[in-house]
């Protein structure tokens, strides 16, 4: 997992585009606050979005335009209306039931 934020500059649209619940892309990104093999955890233009599934991977990422390609099994795309509402506790909870 990372350490801290990838952050980059952003267009206001954002657009997303999954094909086969392997491939998802995204634009309108403007940070990457965390990210391992099964969730991403990204902010942006419309909201913090969460991205869960398995075997993910960061594909391309180019700050300048703010688009970001995620590469694996992607289970699920949540937005949160803010970060705060995203649980840290959540992901232990599920990982020791």
């Amino acid at each position: 997992m990372t350490d801290s934020p990838i952050k980059f500059e952003t267009n206001p649209y954002h657009r997303l585009m999954m094909s086969d619940r392997k491939s998802l892309d995204l634009s309108g990104v403007k940070q990457i606050d965390s990210f391992d093999s099964n969730e991403f955890l990204l902010e942006t233009s419309q909201g913090w979005c969460i991205i869960s599934g398995k075997e993910l991977t960061l594909d391309k990422l180019d700050t300048d335009k703010g688009e970001v390609s995620i590469r694996g099994l992607i289970d699920s795309i949540q937005y949160l209306s803010n970060k705060q509402g995203k649980s840290t506790d959540g992901f232990f909870k599920r990982l020791f039931q």
